[in-house]
């Protein structure tokens, strides 16, 4: 395994991102436990750099990996790639019907947890109400899943933990700006999960500034309810 991660250390790897972006975390979460070292670059949005918008035509956004000049986009496409690549510490079961699972809940937390979160946060009256019932239902499918479980992957981190990994800080951000509680004593797993994955250290050592979170959230929730 040595030997792997030596040799990897001569490829060229750069990671387009921003310093906040939670689905450009899951992929720095992915090559530090890889051991994969690579060069970050933090792009500013509101200025795309030339080539991020080379490498990323399409959707123009972040993430954008670079490996040896070829770039690959989307966040979970991200990872699988790194998985495959680099074969140490793998992130994906070998099991076919595990690794599907894995991909599902992958996909969940972006098309449907994450989207109602962000409709709490951002829409107000009848349409924050039916966003709220969207995340307790979407919660209740996380606890399920978590039945009998350390991890998403089992007894270690796998791809989905990486894909939900932002909610362990997203949601307390969400919750001090808001006074609103999201995560409580109806989901004990979910709970008890969000504080494992926070203490790992390759988890921990790379969260973005708490502080500089809340700055950043409190200029998007005071944008959308400018009377609070």
């Amino acid at each position: 395994m040595k030997d792997d991660i030596a040799n990897n250390m001569s490829e060229e790897v750069k990671l387009f991102k921003t310093w906040s972006t939670p689905y450009g975390l899951r992929v720095v979460w992915a090559l530090k436990l890889k051991g994969i070292q690579y060069k970050a670059i933090d792009e500013d949005l509101s200025n795309k750099s030339a080539l991020l918008l080379r490498f990323n035509p399409v959707h123009k956004k972040v993430p954008v990996l670079v490996h040896n000049g070829k770039p690959i986009s989307e966040s979970l496409v991200i990872l699988e790639y790194i998985d495959e690549t680099w074969k140490q510490n793998p992130i994906l079961p070998e099991d076919p019907f595990e690794k599907a699972r894995a991909r599902f809940w992958g996909k969940f937390n972006d098309e449907k947890l994450i989207p109602s979160i962000w409709d709490a946060f951002s829409r107000e009256g009848k349409e924050q109400e039916d966003a709220f019932v969207a995340i307790m239902e979407n919660l209740k499918f996380v606890e399920e899943e978590l039945k009998g479980k350390k991890f998403f992957g089992g007894e270690k981190i796998g791809l989905a933990d990486l894909a939900f990994g932002s909610l362990a800080n997203l949601i307390y951000v969400f919750e001090e700006l808001t006074g609103l509680k999201l995560v409580d004593e109806r989901y004990p797993l979910l709970s008890a999960w969000m504080q494992k994955f926070s203490e790992l250290p390759i988890i921990k050592d790379n969260w973005p500034p708490h502080d500089k979170m809340i700055i950043k959230y409190q200029a998007l929730y005071e944008k959308y309810h400018p009377t609070k």
